[in-house]
């Protein structure tokens, strides 16, 4: 699996985004269906790019944390994964918010098939090891 990440895509509107980013997008993620590898194609503050990102491709699009999971996964439709999307920063939380986070986003993803839970843009070098198998643990006995 190959993952199309860009942290500054978010910074375009979406005039721009169809006419300088979804050629070359596609151009990547088309090459890499026609050799059958699976993708994931992310950015950060995409909630207006969306269907334009769909547009240019991946099996699965990534969210990042300010756009709610459902809400992208309607802007986004069926036929697509959807990755993400908690707050990296929710890492540092007690164990007791951190679940409680985590159970909201998997609340919003509501059982369908194509989710895979994750942060929404990496993990901060300064993260507790421990949060995050905290974090993997929850996740894990309380998905469907």
């Amino acid at each position: 699996m190959v993952q199309l990440f860009d942290s500054w895509v978010g910074c375009l509107g979406p005039g721009d985004y169809r006419d300088y980013v979804l050629p070359y997008s596609r151009k990547v993620l088309q090459a890499l269906k026609q050799a059958d590898i699976p993708t994931i194609h992310f950015g950060t503050g995409t909630a207006d790019l969306l269907p334009l990102m769909r547009e240019a491709g991946g099996n699965i699009i990534g969210i990042d944390w300010r756009t709610d999971l459902d809400k992208a996964w309607k802007r986004l439709g069926d036929q697509v994964g959807v990755q993400g999307n908690l707050d990296p920063v929710a890492l540092f939380a007690p164990s007791q918010l951190l679940a409680t986070k985590a159970q909201e986003i998997l609340d919003k993803a509501g059982c369908r098939p194509g989710h895979i839970f994750n942060v929404g843009h990496g993990i901060l070098p300064s993260t507790p090891a421990d949060s995050v198998k905290v974090l993997a643990d929850f996740v894990h006995e309380h998905s469907c």
